[in-house]
């Protein structure tokens, strides 16, 4: 399964979804680099140095970053959505390909 790390604003229920779901997920807060002021960039370098996926509700600045430079092990970029179960297995199905150097979009289901 997929290794992942997390910034401050993903939700911790779809980050239980996506552990129950098989995938290693770490958040920036298990890192101890919770409320420090980290930059956008160095959130993505770390995860780039654990080898991990990104995910992020960040999506504007995650983007930029990754139109700047595509030297990461993928960064998903999601709109939120409370039913968390739903939203974890839409990430988890993404999950299935190689995303090293890509950019992926989940969204919420319109209604």
């Amino acid at each position: 399964m997929a290794k992942l790390y997390t910034n401050e604003n993903f939700p911790l229920p779809a980050v239980e979804a996506l552990r129950k779901l098989g995938h290693d997920v770490l958040t920036i807060q298990e890192t101890g680099k919770a409320n420090r002021a980290m930059t956008d960039e160095d959130v993505l370098a770390f995860a780039h140095r654990q080898k991990r996926i990104l995910l992020t509700l960040n999506r504007k600045h995650f983007i930029r970053l990754h139109q700047q430079a595509s030297d990461h092990h993928g960064v998903i970029v999601c709109s939120f959505d409370p039913n968390f179960q739903a939203f974890a297995e839409r990430i988890h199905g993404v999950l299935a390909e190689n995303l090293t150097g890509k950019l992926v979009r989940i969204n919420r289901p319109q209604k």
